[in-house]
């Protein structure tokens, strides 16, 4: 059965998209047929998809304002082993249009309905603000993950999300889950991050996911080539980290 994956985090520059791009790579790499959804109105999962955000003939946007069909718009992406369901800054639009419409917050899950059969997973990623794209996201899947960087405010954005959820479980999506939290950019020599990681481990137990991603060149460099690190790094400590964490996924998620 398709799991959709709701990838959000309110804190900008925690390594959300490269989470997404990359996770949504390993997990392709590893036999699961892959949608990546963005829906981040900075279009960047669709850049380090290697697709040209300027140049759509047709986006998520459009799916959920003008009732297209998510498979006319969906993009193969070869070189990264998934299919896009690409965005870009039009979406910001959609974050006012969607407040005047009756069922708004069940928008991109209808429109998925048409397609996520077709996969093993979706991944969705979300902007970095608790706006009504993300309640879009959230209503439509089945779990969040959430990545997190082991930093001083860590903690506190991570309530505020996590009564966000409370919230949508309450109202529309009871069904919804926390299927783990991820910590990136990780540096085990810094103290701070040791120390946050293990408030972490005490605090949320087996939701927070063995598996770090490190803070690493490779991983940053990668968008720029319009590829993710496992296709321009293999072999980097980033690359790696990922697919250690698409395999803890497979297992947790039954995927």
């Amino acid at each position: 059965m398709t799991k959709i994956i709701a990838l959000t985090n309110q804190k900008g520059g925690v390594g959300k998209t490269t989470t997404a791009v990359n996770l949504a790579a390993c997990l392709a790499a590893l036999d699961r047929r892959v949608l990546l959804v963005d829906l981040d109105p900075q279009g960047h999962a669709t850049m380090g998809s290697g697709v040209d955000k300027h140049e759509l003939e047709g986006s998520v946007l459009e799916v959920l304002l003008d009732g297209r069909r998510a498979s006319e718009v969906i993009l193969d992406c070869p070189d990264a082993g998934y299919a896009l369901l690409p965005g870009n800054g039009d979406l910001t639009a959609a974050e006012v249009d969607l407040l005047d419409r009756d069922g708004r917050e069940r928008c991109l899950g209808d429109a998925l309905g048409s397609v996520a059969a077709s996969y093993d997973v979706v991944i969705i990623d979300c902007p970095p603000s608790l706006n009504m794209l993300t309640v879009n996201a959230l209503t439509a899947a089945d779990g969040v993950l959430i990545p997190l960087q082991c930093e001083f405010y860590a903690l506190e954005g991570l309530s505020a999300l996590l009564d966000t959820v409370e919230q949508i479980q309450a109202n529309v999506n009871p069904d919804l889950s926390i299927f783990g939290i991820v910590r990136t950019m990780y540096d085990a020599r810094n103290s701070l991050t040791r120390d946050v990681s293990k408030q972490l481990s005490q605090y949320f137990g087996d939701t927070l996911l063995k598996t770090t991603i490190p803070r690493n060149v490779r991983v940053a460099e990668a968008p720029s080539h319009g590829v993710p690190v496992t296709k321009y790094a293999r072999l980097s400590r980033g690359s790696q980290a990922h697919r250690v964490l698409a395999k803890e996924l497979i297992r947790r998620l039954a995927l």
